[in-house]
């Protein structure tokens, strides 16, 4: 793969033309959307001559029209009918901003919808003021970005925006996600479908929280380099705007819709409501709050129930990662329709979340009961850029194939075998996973054996009944207190709780487990509920012995030896 640090090293020293003009912050929203004109700019230079040669001979007909014409010539879906380019603008540095403005509005109208969200029009002002315009534009013109392929021109961005958000302290994790990741999630996603190789498929894929589109654009390379014959078309939306243009940009580059990609909050405004996918990849963010969308998603929950997206529960305020889930698995077709399967990152907090009863529970409880949950893998940590906490990759679907029914395939990849040292660290990523580890951990989930790595349980090995344990209230003299009806009154002080696995006979577990210690005790039936959890941890523990007493005195004596007796009287 072409060298992508040298590239946006190149564009990232442009910044420091805007020094002293521009706050660090802001850098940004100059630089990035200037690559992706000038990324376009590359593209469209082997047919401009013909390009201009034919818009005089379309200019009376409609927009529609002429993008279908201009279109054809350039092979791409956004075109440029005006007389500049780059190497143009840099000729004249007298008339740079009447010149750039109309270099812009010459483009088809996708590419100017992804400037406006930069609100690049104020910059071209800003910088014409402070004389920076024509130096910012000749050092751009001085990039090739012709020679750089799809795949790298998304890590040029993500590199840009990871810089930018460093000096600004933002979150750049929250943009994108490493490709490492990306690349197993789609291998995992796309391992057992099989009619995706068939000749002329097509397919469809979503992301609701596309960033800069990264998992949209491996999840096509994957199909197109192992079905040449296959269409995968893909949507998204985001909230962010510079990541929603670069998004976009990058559709229209690769010549998919870019109309598919939607700029919002994907909670509070669904803007793909009626559509449903065959397959989704999500990387939501880590341990954010939904204050914002709070008012759209409780009404949904309380109003639709399980005919809108919400309808097993909601999670704490603090974290809405699970309602991200929920909403991927309402965009599922149903089995009758081929079905759909769901990829997406998650932190360790929605799999033990919650008792019995709380949201979360109810989420994993029906996701689960439902036989949707098919395998979950452990990742190692300090993989992302912005975060070093644990982070597990769930694959959901609801057409598992036979031998993976009514069972949930755990992987735990945290260990030395499944990633490497960087050596140099981007930020809080200091870890990678290799090809060679990328190929090992798809094949043990292809394998579908228990191993030292892998477990493979049943789907009610995760439920438990939660029980109310009480003890009578005792009188003066020590007896049991009763209400009217002669029923013991039970103390709360002494009320405890047990949580029994599904697996298990409550009954037997009580007499077991509860009665031998507390003989007085009952249980309140009427209390009773099924909660489910992903103990994930507990699963792959494995027991270290402590270590002998003559090793430990052995090393104290050494290293009281090594500082000339300084704790001899510690130990005596």
């Amino acid at each position: 793969m072409f060298n992508f640090k040298e590239k946006a090293n190149f564009i990232w020293s442009v910044a420091d033309l805007l020094r002293g003009d521009y706050k660090q912050a802001d850098y940004g929203k100059v630089i990035l959307p200037l690559t992706i004109l000038r990324r376009l700019d590359c593209l469209l230079e082997p047919t401009k001559a013909d390009v201009l040669k034919q818009w005089p001979k379309v200019t009376d007909k409609t927009d529609e029209v002429i993008d279908l014409a201009l279109n054809r010539i350039t092979t791409y879906k956004f075109n440029n009918r005006s007389n500049y380019d780059f190497k143009r603008l840099a000729a004249d540095p007298d008339h740079i901003a009447a010149n750039l403005r109309t270099y812009i509005s010459g483009f088809s109208a996708g590419v100017r919808d992804i400037l406006e969200q930069f609100s690049f029009d104020d910059h071209v002002e800003r910088m014409d003021k402070a004389d920076l315009l024509y130096m910012v534009v000749k050092k751009f013109s001085e990039i090739d970005l012709a020679d750089v392929d799809g795949l790298t021109m998304g890590y040029i961005f993500e590199e840009l925006i990871r810089k930018f958000a460093e000096i600004s302290n933002e979150t750049a994790g929250e943009h994108f996600t490493p490709r490492e990741v990306i690349e197993l999630m789609v291998n995992l996603l796309f391992i057992d479908e099989k009619d995706i190789y068939k000749k002329g498929v097509i397919r469809t894929l979503y992301d609701p929280t596309a960033g800069t589109g990264g998992m949209l654009s491996v999840a096509e390379a994957y199909i197109k380099n192992h079905n040449p014959d296959a269409e995968l078309k893909v949507f998204g939306q985001e909230i962010n705007p510079e990541s929603y243009a670069i998004c976009k940009s990058d559709m229209l580059i690769k010549g998919q819709e870019p109309s598919n990609i939607k700029f919002g909050d994907t909670l509070r405004d669904d803007q793909h409501q009626a559509e449903r996918f065959n397959y989704m990849l999500a990387n939501p963010p880590f341990g954010v709050d939904w204050k914002k969308a709070e008012k759209v998603v409780k009404n949904e929950h309380e109003k639709k129930g399980y005919a809108g997206r919400f309808g097993p529960g909601l999670p704490r305020i603090n974290d809405g990662s699970l309602l991200f889930l929920l909403h991927m698995i309402s965009k599922m077709h149903t089995v009758d329709n081929g079905g759909s399967r769901i990829g997406i990152v998650l932190n360790g907090s929605p799999l033990f979340t919650g008792g019995a009863g709380s949201g979360e529970s109810e989420i994993r409880k029906w996701i689960i009961e439902n036989d949707m949950l098919e395998a979950i893998v452990a990742l190692p940590d300090q993989l992302f850029y912005n975060t070093g906490i644990s982070t597990y990759i769930w694959i959901l679907t609801n057409h598992k194939i036979a031998a993976r029914k009514g069972k949930v395939q755990l992987i735990n990849a945290t260990s030395q075998a499944f990633f490497e040292k960087m050596t140099r660290s981007l930020g809080s990523k200091r870890n990678e996973i290799s090809k060679t580890q990328i190929i090992e951990i798809t094949n043990l989930y292809g394998a579908f054996k228990e191993s030292e790595y892998v477990k493979i349980l049943p789907n009610e090995f995760f439920g438990y009944s939660r029980i109310t344990v009480e003890r009578p209230e005792l009188d003066k003299k020590g007896k049991p207190m009763t209400d009217k009806k002669g029923n013991k009154k039970a103390d709360a002080k002494l009320r405890d709780f047990e949580n029994v696995p599904l697996q298990d006979n409550i009954d037997n577990y009580f007499k077991r487990e509860v009665l031998p210690h507390v003989p007085d005790a009952w249980i309140d039936h009427t209390k009773t509920k099924i909660g489910y959890e992903i103990n994930f941890t507990r699963y792959f523990y494995k027991y270290k012995p402590l270590r002998a007493l003559t090793d430990i005195r052995k090393d104290i004596l050494a290293l009281e030896k090594e500082t000339d007796g300084l704790i001899k009287e510690i130990i005596k």
